[in-house]
């Protein structure tokens, strides 16, 4: 049985709309690279050092994990998963790349320099949710093969 989301009148597969999300979800990271360079460019001091620190690792960490998910996106079908299984990993990858970036921004917000915060774990739930993906990616095509 396959499982989609009805748009329109066609369905989608989750390797079909997913990277859809990932594309879109790219443009935020533009937006953010425009915006830590306004920060860095005008307005140095007022943003801080350890703030500026936070903003570049969730920055960065966005940019690189979303295209590691295109990727991923792409090998998903190879692993002969159903799917609702497809739908799972997909959305548990997305989830990380998420948690693991936005964590970082979360921190710079609420967290104090050389001390623990909501961000720090949710930076840590999104690592811990992006190695699942990838385990389970690599255990079905190592299945697959």
């Amino acid at each position: 049985m396959i499982v989609a989301t009805r748009i329109g009148h066609t369905l989608m597969e989750p390797t079909e709309i997913l990277p859809v999300i990932a594309i879109v979800s790219l443009v935020t990271v533009e937006f953010g690279g425009h915006a830590l360079l306004r920060f860095i460019t005008t307005d140095h001091e007022k943003l801080g050092e350890f703030r500026e620190r936070f903003f570049r690792a969730g920055h960065a960490h966005a940019g690189v994990l979303l295209l590691l998910s295109l990727v991923y996106l792409l090998y998903l079908p190879r692993a002969g998963f159903s799917a609702g299984l497809e739908w799972l990993a997909g959305g548990v990858l997305l989830a990380g790349v998420l948690a693991q970036s936005g964590g970082f921004f979360l921190h710079l917000a609420v967290g104090a320099q050389g001390a623990r915060s909501s961000g720090t774990m949710v930076t840590r739930i999104g690592g811990l949710l992006l190695a699942v993906a990838l385990i389970t990616l690599a255990v079905g095509l190592i299945g697959a093969a």
